[in-house]
This record gives structure tokens, sequence and C-alpha cells, in this order.
């Protein structure tokens, strides 16, 4: 079998239905295989950073690798930023590039490059993948491939690469497909029962008990654990930013959002519980503020698959190592007759800090208020399978406000905070979900870095209702030069300029409306899902005053809740 096919085979035997790529020559054998000899669709995409985003969507929304193929050299290079994403948000992707043929390239000689395009892309990823693999004989593949989708999914789900040479990819080897689905074995699940023991002790004598969760929990893919965990303990929950959707907006245990630009109430929670249980969060440092110490006065309980994350940063931790699929199988196997009883005065004064700092109220501004417009865009779509908030100010009014439904998904790039996220994202997730309606949340800086995808979009004719938050400049960093630059506005207003993106959207083809008064939202929003629009691929423009703040923001410096406007930073951000 030529090696191409025994790919292309191997990809749709692991339930691979779609690869995202831009296609080039050393590639070209392996796009040829897909389309000959398998049904995967294949999506054209129009750049290869967008491609990878698109894998990486597919990743978080199936909890399969996502599949993202690209040519050498510039193309190969341009995933690079799509595969961070995939590697410190701990989604499962497979990154396929081709290399130029074995005897072109330069091996050891003291020479930057012999082939045309040769790259060493193997050694550029290294840092952000969980492993990297240069095929060095075609009948490594079989071995390889099963290798790297294995080590994509065990653990802490991550990226793999696998550069393969265009004559390797031409070669022939043996037809036997080599197919495993062993499960990890080995995990001695009682190690943690003493652990879990402590935990619920402390659950007992705590007053204020809080639950943090983090991607960790939804890249598990255990909601049915979790809930059964959540009816055990009667916990509060608090949730980081890539766990927005773990418990609907309206679930009785929701707080709500805690970070730098996190809910006002929810950090509060955060700094006033006397027992915290973070459960698959990093605790990195939009999650605590600077202020470690301020932290680390009270007791933590901290699972986490990776023994390292644990007392990193945060010192003190009493630390769970273990996936969290194995934690709450376990708690619920040992405790599933035990039920703690609710903190209802604790509750109620959560419930007192919501009905005290509405998120509503933190901006003044005329025009559309961003908080509000997000409420009422998630109260009129319930139509919507998934919301893909790119990245800067308009994710943050979004992780604020929106209001999430039961098996809604929030989807955004968050370590690797990767601005051109959500428009190709937003092609991958819909893919994955059926080509079923999503929402995309983009500003206007987003916007432009991968605009070029909204020809894929109409080429497909996905569904996909984009959201352009257009303050005319990068909101994020204005604020950031109001407080650090005395407003010299270098490159965020001065220099830089946007588009009319409902005049874009038409030229694509893509139907668009704009609006910028309060009085319109709500039609608008309207508009995305009535009648024959609900299949529609559609563009709004939100024009919002450019010099709209974030707030409440984290005072840098001083303790997570204490929160800006009220409270200043003393120390410049360094994150």
């Amino acid at each position: 079998m030529k090696v191409s096919d025994y790919i292309a085979k191997y990809l749709e035997s692991k339930g691979v239905k779609f690869i995202f790529e831009l296609s080039g020559g050393m590639i070209a054998h392996i796009l040829d295989s897909i389309n000959q000899k398998t049904s995967i669709d294949i999506v054209s995409m129009h750049h290869e950073q967008s491609a990878a985003f698109a894998a990486d969507a597919t990743g978080r929304v199936t909890g399969l690798p996502g599949v993202a193929l690209a040519t050498s050299g510039p193309g190969a290079t341009n995933l690079l930023t799509g595969i961070g994403s995939c590697y410190f948000d701990s989604v499962p992707a497979i990154f396929i590039t081709g290399q130029v043929n074995r005897h072109e390239q330069k091996g050891d000689r003291n020479i930057r490059q012999l082939g045309f395009q040769e790259t060493d892309i193997v050694s550029m990823s290294k840092h952000i993948t969980k492993a990297s693999f240069k095929i060095e004989q075609p009948e490594d593949i079989p071995q390889i491939l099963e290798l790297a989708f294995q080590i994509s999914v065990n653990g802490r789900p991550g990226p793999v690469l696998i550069d393969i040479p265009m004559d390797v990819q031409r070669a022939n080897i043996q037809d036997d497909l080599l197919i495993s689905n062993k499960d990890n074995v080995g995990v001695n699940i009682s190690s943690i029962d003493h652990e879990i023991a402590d935990l619920v002790l402390a659950l007992k004598q705590s007053k204020k008990p809080l639950l943090l969760v983090g991607r960790g929990l939804r890249a598990s893919f255990v909601e049915n654990e979790f809930n059964t965990f959540l009816a055990i303990t009667e916990l509060p929950v608090v949730s980081s930013l890539l766990a927005l959707d773990a418990l609907e907006y309206a679930h009785p245990n929701r707080i709500g959002f805690i970070g730098s630009y996190g809910n006002r109430w929810a950090n509060i929670a955060l700094g006033e519980c006397d027992l915290l249980i973070v459960l698959g969060s990093r605790l990195d440092i939009r999650q605590t503020g600077a202020d470690t110490k301020f932290f680390e006065r009270r007791t933590i309980f901290h699972i986490d698959c990776e023994n390292d994350e644990i007392n990193n940063r945060i010192k003190g931790c009493v630390p769970i190592c273990s996936t969290i699929n194995t934690f709450l199988k376990r708690f619920i196997e040992l405790y599933k007759n035990h039920k703690e009883s609710k903190k209802q005065d604790w509750f109620d004064y959560l419930d007192g800090l919501k009905e005290k700092w509405p998120d509503v109220n933190e901006l003044n501004v005329d025009g559309i208020n961003p908080n509000v417009f997000f409420h009422t865009l998630s109260q009129n779509s319930s139509d919507s399978n998934a919301y893909l908030a790119d990245v800067g100010a308009h994710q943050m009014w979004a992780a604020q406000s929106i209001e999430i439904l039961k098996g809604q998904l929030f989807l955004t790039s968050a370590g690797m905070g990767a601005m051109g996220f959500a428009l190709p994202a937003s092609i991958g997730a819909c893919f994955s979900l059926n080509r079923k309606p999503v929402v995309a949340i983009i500003g206007d800086g987003c916007m432009q870095i991968n605009i070029q995808e909204l020809q894929t979009i109409y080429r497909n004719q996905l569904p996909i209702k984009m959201i352009v938050m257009n303050n005319r400049n990068l909101g994020m960093i204005r604020q950031f030069q109001d407080s650090y630059f005395e407003s010299r506005y270098q490159s965020t207003w001065w220099g830089y300029s946007a588009p009319d993106f409902e005049k874009i959207s038409i030229a694509y083809g893509i139907a668009s409306k704009t609006i910028e008064k309060e009085e319109e939202v709500y039609d608008a929003i309207r508009w995305l899902w009535q009648g024959d629009n609900l299949n529609k691929p559609l563009l709004l423009q939100v024009l919002i005053n450019p010099l709209t703040n974030t707030y409440p923001k984290i005072a840098f410096g001083k303790p997570i809740t204490e929160m800006e406007p009220f409270s200043k930073p003393i120390d410049m951000e360094g994150t």
C-alpha cells in the first residue's frame, strides 16, 4: 500500500471525519489519498493558522484529536500559533506536515537549507507539542501514527506533530492497519483515597467552601460524574475562562466567572472562601492575581493530572495528582451514599454579592453597553450550539455576561491568547457539531487577522453567526495605555484603523447588518435566527464607543478581590 493511502485509511479508521488544510506540494500525495480512498471531508482553508485553529476547535468539541495538514516551510511554520493554542489549553490534535524528499534535506551539512522550503519544523514545534516526530523510514509510519494518537489523548491532552518527507509519502508498505484503542493501564485509583477522605473532612468543617473548575474538567468530558459530585458536595462553583460552560447559567450552584476580568462577586467569593477545591485549573496569574500570599490564606485542595502544576505559583496546596475522571469516579464510589449539607448562609451571602455588583452596572457608556448586549444575545440565541470568543475586551465582556444554556459550549484561546482564533475555530466547531449554528464573537482587531476565512464560511454555507464588536481600536491595550502610558495610544488608536465589516461581509456574499444604538439590539439579534436565516452565515457589526473600558479589572499587585475602577493598581501588569 502507498504510504499516503495508509495515512488516509488510518485517519478514517480513528474516526476522523474532516481535516483542515491549505494545499501545498509536499502534502499533495496525502490530500489525493484522502480524497480518493476515504469519506473524510477535506476542508480547504485560506491560511494554515486557520487550519490549526479549526482543528483546535474540533478537539475541544469532540475530545478526539482534530487534524490539520500543511506543506513544508511557510505552511508548517504558519501552524505554530494554533499548535501552541492546543498545547497550552490541553486540546488533542494531530498536525501532519509535508517535508522535502529525504535526499534533498541538508542533514548534518553546515548550511541553512538544501531543498526548496526545507524547514526543521520538528525542532521548532517540540516545545509546544506533547511529541514531534520526524519520519525517517516508510515502515515507521504505522507505529508513529498510532503512538501519536495515543499520546495526544492520554493524560493531559495536547497536540502531536508528524513531519513526513514527500518520498516517504509515495513509498509502499504493508497494508495491515495497526489499530489499537487501549486505555491507560496500571492506574491505581485507590492511591488517592486518603486525600479524598481528608477533603471530605475539610468539607464538613468548612463554613465557606468553594469549587473552582478549569479546562481540565471540560477536557475530561465527565458531565454526569461532575453533576453527581455536585449533588454530593453541594458546593458553589466558580469557573475559569476555559470552563464557563461547565455549568449552565441558571444552575443553582453556579456563582460566576473569576480572574483578572472576572465577575466582581465571583472574585470576592474566591477571596473570602475558607476552603477552595481546584478541579483541573492551573491557578495562573490571571486567575489568582499577583498577590499569591493573599490567595494562600485558606485551605486549598488542588486536583490535577500533572503534579508539577500543583504548588507551582500557589504554595501550601493539598495535592491530589489524578486525572479528573479518576478523581470523580473514586470520590463517587467512596461517598455515593453521603450528602454534605448545603451551606445556605454562604449561598445567601454570595447571592447578595451578585445583587450588589451586577455586571451590567460596571460600565457607564454612551451607546450600546457590551455587557447588556451579551445578556440579550444569549437570551435570544437558544439555537446556537456554541459561542466562540476571540481575544480582547469583547472576550471578557462575553465571559462576564453570556448566559450559557445546558449543552451550549464556550470556546476561546486562553493560554496562548491568540487573536484571530474565533473565526476559523467557529468553522471547526460548526463541522464538529454536524453543521449546526454557532456564534463567533470577534473584535475588530481580531477580525482582520483571519478575515479571509469568510470565504471558507461562504463556500461551505456554514450557519455561523459572526458578531463583530467594533470599537475602532484595540480596546484592551488602549485601556492598558490609559493606565500606564498617559493615554499615548500608539498602534492601538494612533496608526490603527478598521474597515466597515458590513461591506466586507457583503463582498464575500454573506448578508450583514450594522447597529450602534441600544434600541436596535433586540431586532438585530432576532434577525440572526429568523426563518431561513437560521441556517445561513450572517454577520452583525456592533459599533461600540471607542472609549469603552473592560471592567471590573483586577488592580494589579493587589488581592484578587480588589478591582478597578474602584481600586487602583500598584504595579504594572506583567502579563
